[in-house]
């Protein structure tokens, strides 16, 4: 009997078993808010933990921790942005 995810990774090539967490910023109140994926990276979710929690949550997922900004393709831009990105940057210049 195979893990739980091998067999729909073989036959997909989306393997579930891999997560994935890039850290978007750590908050004056010791909240960390990161990015979570499971399978490919350039599909997540946001998401925002105190520094204990977050460290536990990488460790119980066994994440692979990425590090810089993502690579956008000519043409992307307009989809390529996240909550975090409206939040900080690409809505905060309109106001």
């Amino acid at each position: 009997m195979s893990p739980v995810g091998q067999d729909h990774a073989q036959e997909t090539g989306f393997d579930t078993t891999r997560k994935f967490v890039r850290v978007r910023g750590e908050r004056g109140d010791g909240f960390v808010e990161f990015e979570f994926a499971i399978g490919e990276t350039e599909l997540f979710a946001e998401l925002i933990l105190q520094r204990s929690a977050f460290i536990a949550f990488c460790e119980d997922n066994q994440v692979t921790l990425l590090q810089g900004d993502k690579i956008v393709k000519p043409g992307e831009e307009d989809w390529s942005w996240s909550l975090h990105d409206a939040t900080t940057a690409r809505f905060k210049s309109n106001q």
